[in-house]
């Protein structure tokens, strides 16, 4: 098997509303089949001006409460409640869950890398993001690549953030391991490998959090899996999801 490579894609100027991450990616590397493309939610957005400015923003009773408990900005509050499908938890910190399935904190919402006095949101709907790019590079490459679309997410029990996929195509997100036997013939019950979040971490790791201005990641020569998409809980699977409402709701 060839070795993994990994690329960071650079020279990419700042991203503004019309501009065509794909073509612009296309122009700066020569993807070939089964490479595997890693986005950054927030360029991806910038470009298709899921952007506000906050003085656009008429906070309600609830940003301002929210806001006023938080210590934060009740505008910024408010893209936080309109941006999520569902709230999960209000203190310390807004914890939401998204249409898509995705649950993070303030719903993804964002205020880095992005001009003062503007907020930035997740594409609302990730899976269609990253299928649409594959398209485009597909038509501009002739090349069949994979894409996801990430985003930094914190996680419970361990602090500091890491990359996850909220949106993918070209490949499923779960290497499904069940059935399979190890190294000593036991049969495998439960393991199930988030192949895309490992990616997207590591892609994450390359990108950079501050200036670094890497926001895609070239993955060539990686294995293929088989398995399946269903990478978020439901409801009835949920035990932390489950808890944290209960303690929000007072039962």
């Amino acid at each position: 098997m060839e070795p993994i490579q990994v690329t960071g894609i650079r020279g990419l100027p700042l991203i503004h509303e019309g501009d065509n991450i794909a073509a612009m990616i296309s122009e700066r590397i020569a993807v070939q089949d089964n490479d595997i493309l890693c986005i950054a939610s927030t360029v991806y957005s910038k470009a298709k001006g899921y952007t506000k400015t906050l003085a656009s923003i008429t906070a309600t009773d609830r940003a301002r409460r929210l806001g006023n408990l938080n210590g934060e900005d009740p505008r910024f509050v408010q893209a936080v409640l309109d941006a999520s499908s569902d709230i999960i938890m209000e203190h310390p910190f807004i914890l939401s869950e998204l249409s898509f399935g995705h649950i993070g904190v303030r719903a993804g919402v964002d205020q880095s890398n992005i001009e003062d006095g503007m907020v930035i949101f997740l594409p609302p709907d990730p899976m269609g993001a990253a299928k649409a790019v594959r398209k485009e590079i597909l038509t501009l490459s002739g090349k069949d690549t994979g894409v996801i679309i990430t985003d930094t997410c914190g996680r419970s029990f361990r602090r500091g953030q890491t990359g996850n996929a909220i949106g993918w195509s070209g490949f499923c997100a779960i290497r499904d391991f069940r059935g399979d036997t190890d190294l000593f013939g036991h049969v495998l019950k439960i393991t199930e490998e988030a192949v895309v979040d490992e990616i997207a971490g590591f892609a994450n790791f390359v990108m950079g959090e501050s200036d670094n201005g890497v926001p895609a990641v070239l993955f060539r020569n990686c294995p293929k899996w088989t398995g399946h998409d269903d990478i978020y809980f439901h409801n009835d699977e949920d035990i932390t999801k489950r808890l944290l409402k209960k303690e929000v709701n007072g039962d």
